[in-house]
């Protein structure tokens, strides 16, 4: 197998460490929005501290301190992206982890976005569309100028190749 040959492999490169606070921001307005119901049904039962209503919150409280502490950090070690000359890589997940490979000549588009929350966090997402029954590959949580030079990387890269990005 030559130096350059595609193969599925770790990639190289993390996201951005503010990431950590990306994903840890999104778990909490996850957890904000559970806390509704159970602010509701505290308010509307005349015995606000009943047994039920403690038991709920403690288990709530748990689970979410455990998800917004564990999943962003799991998700930084595991989260990674690599582009080559030949390929792109990446890996992704948590408790599903995934590894996809791309090889330049099948790529057809290269996206960036850019949402509310990222912004505020100077983060970005690539997203790179191949013939793939399986999907775009997507990188979440790149520095926006890490996600800026990527695409003009890729851009360039696939503009040279002479593959039929099918």
């Amino acid at each position: 197998m030559t130096a350059d040959t595609a193969r599925l492999r770790p990639p190289a490169h993390r996201v951005s460490p503010r990431a950590l606070w990306y994903w840890t921001v999104k778990a909490a307005v996850l957890w904000i929005v559970l806390l509704v119901p159970q602010v509701i049904w505290w308010f509307a039962d005349s015995d606000g501290a009943s047994l039920p209503h403690v038991i709920v919150g403690v288990v709530w409280l748990l689970l979410a301190a455990v998800h917004m502490v564990v999943m962003p950090q799991w998700r930084y070690r595991v989260h990674r992206w690599e582009a080559t000359d030949t390929a792109v890589y990446t890996q992704t997940g948590w408790l599903n982890q995934e590894r996809r490979i791309a090889p330049i000549s099948r790529v057809q588009t290269v996206d960036s976005e850019r949402g509310p929350i990222e912004q505020l966090f100077k983060l970005a997402n690539v997203t790179v569309t191949t013939a793939s029954a399986a999907g775009p590959l997507k990188i979440d949580g790149l520095a926006a100028a890490d996600a800026d030079q990527l695409v003009t990387d890729l851009t360039t890269r696939v503009g040279r190749t002479t593959g039929d990005a099918t």
